[in-house]
C-alpha cells in the first residue's frame, strides 16, 4: 500500500469520524452527558476494557493455534499483534478490506509461508463470519417478534447485513474448497496487469502461482484432516463474539441501571453488528451510532443513551483502534532499531 493511499484512507476515516461526532453531539447537553459519564463505576469500566482487549486478542490466539499446528514460525505474542494490526487496518478501510492483506504482509515478514498464512487467515475469517451468520439466523428464527419490534426501520438493514455475511461465508468457503478459483483469479489479474503494461510477461510468475496453489491445497487438506482443531477455533470464535456483545451489558451495569435482561441486550448489540458489518464505511462509522441510538433507546433510558454509546463504542472501537496503532508503531520502531542498530 502506497503512502498516498494510506494518507487518503486516514483522511477519509477522520472525515467520517468528524461528521459522526458532529451529528452525534449536535443538540446534546454536554454537561448532562459529562455528569452521567462520571456515574460510571470504575470496576465495570475496567471489565469492559478487558473484554474489548480479549475480543481482539482471542483472534490472535486462534491464528497462533492454527499456524503453530502447521509448524508456523510466529509466537503467540506475534499472532496477537497480527490481530491488532488487522483490527486497525480493517477499522480505517471501507468494508474492513485492509486488515487481512496487512496481516499477511507481517506474517510473511516473520518467516511464515504465504500459503499457510493465507489458509489460516481465511479459516479464521470464515469461522468469524460463520458464527455471526449462525447467531443472526438463530435470532431471526427464535426472537423474530422482539427483533422486528426493537429494530423498527432498521430491520431491513439487519436482513441485508445477514444476507451479505452469508454470501461472504459461501464465497470464502468456495475459494478454500476449490483452489482452481484462486488460480483463475491470479492468472486473470496477471493478464490484465500485463496488458496495461504494469507487469512484464514472466514464466517464473506462473510457476510461483502453481507452487502457491499446491502449498495452499496441502494446507487446506491439513485443516480438513484436523476437524477437532477447527471445532475448537469455532468455539473460541463464539466466545469471542459473545464477549463484545456482553460488553454493552457491562456498560449497562456500570451505570447502575436495572430492568433489561442480559440476553436481550446482547441480542440488540448483535443485531447492530450484523446490520452494519458489511457496509462500505470505515469502521461502519455513522450508521453504527445512528442505529445504536434507535435500538437502545428503550434500554438506556433517560440521560444514559448518549453516555452509554460513548462508553461502549469508545471502548470496542476507538480505544482498540488507538491501542492497535500504538502496537503497530512500537513494532515498526523496534524493527527499525533491530535492523539499523543491531
Amino acid at each position: 500500500m502506497s503512502t498516498r493511499n494510506r494518507m487518503f484512507q486516514v483522511l477519509f476515516f477522520l472525515l467520517i469520524m468528524g461528521l459522526t461526532f458532529h451529528v452525534f453531539f449536535r443538540g446534546q447537553d454536554l454537561n448532562e452527558i459529562r455528569q452521567a459519564l462520571c456515574q460510571m463505576k470504575m470496576r465495570y469500566l475496567v471489565l469492559a476494557v478487558g473484554m474489548a482487549l480479549f475480543f481482539v486478542s482471542a483472534e490472535g490466539y486462534m491464528i497462533w493455534y492454527l499456524l503453530s499446528s502447521m509448524e508456523g514460525k510466529s509466537s503467540l505474542g506475534q499472532c496477537v499483534l497480527y490481530s491488532f494490526i488487522g483490527f486497525f487496518y480493517s477499522g480505517i478501510t471501507p468494508s474492513a478490506t485492509g486488515g487481512q492483506p496487512m496481516q499477511l504482509y507481517y506474517m510473511q515478514k516473520d518467516g511464515n509461508t504465504i500459503s499457510e498464512s493465507s489458509v489460516v487467515l481465511m479459516t479464521v475469517a470464515l469461522l468469524y463470519k460463520f458464527v455471526l451468520v449462525v447467531m443472526g439466523i438463530g435470532i431471526l428464527i427464535f426472537r423474530f417478534q422482539f427483533l422486528h419490534q426493537e429494530l423498527k426501520a432498521f430491520f431491513p438493514l439487519y436482513i441485508l447485513g445477514l444476507f451479505l455475511n452469508s454470501a461472504l461465508v459461501l464465497a470464502i468457503l468456495g475459494v478454500m474448497l476449490f483452489p482452481s478459483i484462486i488460480f483463475k483469479i491470479l492468472t486473470g489479474t496477471e493478464y490484465i496487469l500485463v496488458r496495461i503494461k504494469i507487469w512484464k510477461p514472466s514464466s517464473k510468475r506462473q510457476k510461483n502461482f502453481k507452487k502457491f496453489i499446491g502449498d495452499y491445497q496441502r494446507a487446506v487438506r491439513w485443516l480438513i484432516c484436523h476437524k477437532m482443531k477447527v471445532l475448537w477455533v469455532t468455539v473460541m470464535t463464539f466466545l469471542q463474539r459473545c464477549s463484545v456483545f456482553l460488553l454493552t451489558y457491562v456498560v449497562y451495569l456500570g451505570f447502575s441501571l436495572q430492568g433489561a435482561h442480559m440476553l436481550e441486550v446482547m441480542i440488540l448489540q448483535a443485531s447492530v453488528y450484523i446490520a452494519v458489518d458489511m457496509l462500505p464505511l470505515p469502521g461502519a462509522q455513522g450508521i453504527t451510532e445512528l442505529m445504536y441510538q434507535a435500538v437502545f433507546a428503550n434500554v438506556f433510558t433517560g440521560v444514559y443513551l448518549a453516555p452509554s454509546l460513548l462508553v461502549s463504542r469508545g471502548i470496542n472501537f476507538y480505544f482498540l483502534l488507538v491501542f492497535s496503532l500504538l502496537l503497530i508503531l512500537i513494532r515498526r520502531i523496534y524493527g527499525y532499531y533491530k535492523t539499523v542498530v543491531l
